[in-house]
């Protein structure tokens, strides 16, 4: 009986294992590693892109989020204070940050000669020129038709930030175009003496005043501060303007003088007057007194007179005869009679001279 025999294939050994499948094997486990490593990064990426979107907002600012270019809350929400916040990061979300309390500074860019920040800051200045050059040299016409430079730099901090972030492409440069406009406007509205010497503050309050009214205006949201307005003739005129400012402060010296010396005579005056009318008062009190007094006195002697008219005129006239006579040797008095007869008076003019009197002897 035959048998037939067929292969077993169960204990085969396995078959070997070629070079290209092993490679493919490493390929497949690097890659598998390389997966994982960027699913990892992917991660990190992804939690540092929003990580990135938290900041913070100062005490003196105000933030808006820009979604897309559009404020992001409503209309009392869309600024945020101060703290900490998240937004999306760029370019989804952009944050504007807004000083509000910060003192903002803008200068003017007319009206003013050519020159740079560095030439300013090191005090070089090139030379004037036999004229002035329109193209680059900048400067204001004044109302008496003189040509000047001046310039001026505002102050001024955010009051409303929404609009000053979103009614305009660039407020500062508004702000700007309004100072430039006050210089020149103002400058045409005062003669060139005022300007440089006679009414420095008034032509620098009516710059202010007139930036005020523009920004307010425009509803820019800023409050200003302060206006520094600096005004200068024309370089090539500085010796003119010089001289014609030596002769006014002269003029100006010799009128102070003059009105000085005319207070100080005034014054001279005033105090010799018053003295005058105070001596004159004084005297005039002195002499009503005084004829007052007499008039009391007289008024007091009355009733004596009355009583006994002779006797009165008799005492009267020994009283003031007294003081007449005091040096006199011999007074004699012949009162009237009572009868109205005249007195006979006999007189020896031939007397012996009175003896001088002697000491007493000693005893």
């Amino acid at each position: 009986m035959s048998h037939d025999h067929e292969p077993d294939h169960t204990h085969e050994p396995p078959a070997p294992v070629t070079p290209d499948d092993a490679g493919s094997q490493a390929l497949a486990e690097a890659l598998r590693s390389s997966f994982a490593i960027v699913k990892v990064v992917m991660l990190l990426m992804v939690l540092a892109f929003f990580s990135s979107g938290f900041f913070t907002v100062g005490p003196s600012e105000k933030a808006v989020i820009l979604r897309f270019g559009r404020p992001v809350g409503e209309v009392e929400k869309v600024l945020l204070n101060s703290g900490w916040h998240w937004s999306y990061p760029y370019p989804i979300d952009e944050v504007v940050k807004i000083p509000i309390t910060e003192i903002q500074k803008v200068n003017s860019t007319v009206g003013w000669y050519a020159t740079t920040a560095e030439q300013e800051l090191s005090g070089e200045e090139l030379p004037a020129g036999a004229s002035l050059n329109p193209a680059v040299d900048g400067y204001a016409i004044t109302a008496d038709r003189n040509i000047i430079h001046t310039r001026a730099t505002l102050y001024y901090h955010i009051e409303n930030p929404i609009y000053f972030v979103f009614d305009f492409v660039s407020a500062s440069n508004t702000v700007q175009n309004a100072l430039n406009n006050a210089l020149l406007y103002t400058a045409a509205h005062f003669n060139v003496d005022d300007v440089l010497t006679r009414d420095v503050a008034g032509f620098r309050d009516a710059v202010l005043q007139r930036v005020s009214d523009l920004t307010e205006q425009e509803q820019l949201g800023i409050v200003i501060d302060q206006c520094e307005v600096q005004s200068i003739p024309p370089r090539q005129l500085l010796d003119v303007f010089t001289r014609v400012t030596t002769a006014r402060e002269n003029r100006n010296k010799i009128l102070n003088d003059a009105r000085s010396y005319e207070n100080q005579i005034l014054s001279q005056a005033g105090a010799q007057a018053s003295s005058i009318t105070n001596a004159a008062a004084a005297d005039r009190a002195r002499f009503v007194e005084s004829i007052t007094a007499e008039a009391k006195r007289f008024s007091d002697l009355l009733p004596k007179y009355e009583s006994n008219p002779s006797l009165f005129a008799q005492k009267t006239l020994v009283e003031m005869m007294g003081p007449m006579l005091t040096n006199v040797q011999d007074k004699i008095f012949l009162p009237e009679r009572a009868d109205g007869k005249p007195r006979e008076l006999r007189l020896m003019l031939n007397r012996e001279p009175p003896q001088p009197k002697t000491a007493p002897a000693n005893p």
